[in-house]
This record gives structure tokens, sequence and C-alpha cells, in this order.
């Protein structure tokens, strides 16, 4: 490869980074819940109480891993010829999620939608079934279940995100019915409950991930960063749950902020692992089934964003 041409995508890389903390500095800003005042203090959402705010933050999330999961499914079941019908149902799913997440997110009702939240159910049923189909895509073949199957076969790991987009999207239309004031999730505080959330999808997302990068032989220093970051991420996010709340937990809110902007220079970094191969970007049509896969990243900055709402409510709440 050409070194101009690496150096471009280190230069892609390191602008989409900088452009998701951006974001993610401006999305912060107001998040977080005093406890002797349920409403936000930002001129933008004054009159939005924090809860609410929270389950739009939800809903972008949700929306960001149906994103995920219909580029992915789109692409691998593309390459697998949709040999079963049923390899269709994830992206028509996945789109109806990705409908709803956007709309969730602009929604400030103080009621769960209906029709949003019928189609998180499905979204979350529709994880769990293709969860048994990849398992027995991995079984049926010679050797079973082993490493070579678990490298090559359909991956475990990619309908749990559509799993999750369901269960974030779900976890936001559930919020929108609760009281301003200590909003309860699942029998208990509903910034504890969404932190656990968050922070188990973190560690399933990165069990996906190291399979992946061990396949690739960690051949790139950069490969151990989603390995490493975060894994953090999902602890602190699970003290923060189970340890007694503190008004500001400022480390943690910026440790999911570097993995929200892992997310984005993941995508990145997966571009230039496309350019690696033969032909590059002039070969794209089999290169991009070849090469990393580009829409996974973003799935550690969708479970990231979703801590830091969980995050938000957590600061603000009493312990039982």
């Amino acid at each position: 490869m050409q070194r101009a041409e690496m150096i471009g995508f280190g230069i892609l890389g390191a602008a989409a980074a900088l452009a998701g903390a951006a974001a993610l500095t401006r999305a912060g800003n107001g998040t977080r819940q005093p406890r002797d005042a349920p409403r936000l203090r930002s001129p933008r959402n004054a009159a939005v109480p924090a809860h609410l705010l929270a389950a739009r933050k939800l809903n972008h999330s949700s929306a960001l891993l149906a994103l995920s999961v219909l580029a992915d499914s789109g692409m691998e079941h593309y390459r697998g010829s949709f040999e079963n019908r049923a390899m269709y149902t994830p992206l028509v799913v996945s789109l109806l999620s990705l409908a709803a997440g956007v709309h969730g997110g602009q929604d400030n009702k103080p009621s769960a939608h209906r029709g949003r939240d019928a189609i998180y159910l499905m979204a979350a049923a529709t994880g769990i079934t293709g969860s048994g189909f990849h398992l027995y895509n991995v079984m049926k073949r010679p050797g079973g279940f082993g490493w070579q199957n678990l490298f090559y076969a359909a991956p475990l790991g990619a309908p749990i995100a559509m799993l999750l987009s369901g269960a974030l999207g779900a976890a936001a239309e559930r919020l929108r019915d609760e009281p301003a004031r200590e909003p309860r999730l699942w029998g208990m505080p509903a910034g504890r409950a969404l932190a656990l959330l968050a922070s188990v999808g973190l560690v399933g997302t990165i069990g996906e991930v190291a399979l992946l990068h061990v396949r690739g032989a960690f051949h790139n220093p950069a490969m151990y960063a989603p390995v490493t970051i975060p894994p953090v991420a999902a602890a602190l996010l699970a003290h923060a749950a189970c340890a007694p709340s503190r008004p500001d937990r400022w480390f943690t809110r910026l440790w999911l902020r570097c993995t929200a902007v892992l997310g984005f220079a993941g995508v990145g970094f997966h571009m230039f692992g496309v350019a690696r191969n033969m032909g590059g970007w002039r070969n794209w049509s089999q290169n991009i089934f070849s090469g990393p896969p580009l829409p996974a990243p973003p799935g550690f900055t969708a479970l990231a964003l979703a801590g830091l709402a969980a995050l938000g409510l957590r600061e603000g709440e009493t312990d039982d």
C-alpha cells in the first residue's frame, strides 16, 4: 500500500474520533439529574424531565445498534445468498427498529409509544431466535462447537446486537411511563437497572470482538484497544450500579466517552483493514466481505451512550 493511502486512512480515523468526541461533548451537557431537581437545566431541554431525556438517548442507542445490524446482516446474509428465507428477517426488523429509534429520539411525551414498544419487543425476539439459528449453524459443521467453527461459521454474537437494540428501546419506552422523580425499572432504580443492562451488553460485545481479533492474531497493535478499553467501561458501569450512588462519577463518564469514541475510530481502522486487501477500495465489492466488518465498531458507541444515559440517572438517585 502507498504511504499516502495509509496516512489518508489514519487521518480519516482521527477525524471520525474527533467528530464523535465533539458530538458526545454536546450530548453530555445537561444530562445529569441533581438529587433535588428532577428537571434538566440546559436551555434547550429546560422543560424535559431527566428520565425522558434518558429515554430519548436510549432510543438513539437502539437506533445505532439497529443500523449496525442492518448493514452487517445485509452484507453477511447477501454473501450467504440468503440460502434460508429467514435470513431476510433481521434486515426488515432492524430497519423497523432503526425507524423506531429515530422517532423515539425526538419524542418528549411522558408515555410509552405502543407501536415502538411492539417493534422493540419483536427486535429482541428476533435477536434470541437468530442466536439459535447461528448456534445451529456452528453445531452442524464438522467438529461442532470448536474454535474453527466459532471463527468461521455464523457469528454467535451478531444476533445479540439485535437483542440489545430491542432491549434498550423497550427500556426507553418503559422509562417514559415512570414518574419524573425516582423512576424505576424492573423493581430497582432506573439508573441502576440501565447501568447493569449496558454493562452486560458491553461484556457480550467484547466477547465477540475478542473472538474475531484472536482470529486476526492481533496483527495490528490497535486491535488490543477494543478488548482493553470497553472492559474497564463495563466494570465501572457495574460498580456504579452496585455501589452507593454518588453525585459525580466523572471518571466513569470520561471512560464511557472514550469507549464511544473508540467506536467511531474503529470504523476508520476497519476501512484501513479493507484497503490492505488486494486491490484496496478499487476492489471494494469483494474486499468489504473479506476485510474487517465496517458496521461492527459503532456497537461500542451505542452501548457507551446508553451507559452515559444510565449514569446521568444513577448520579441523581437515592438508594433503597
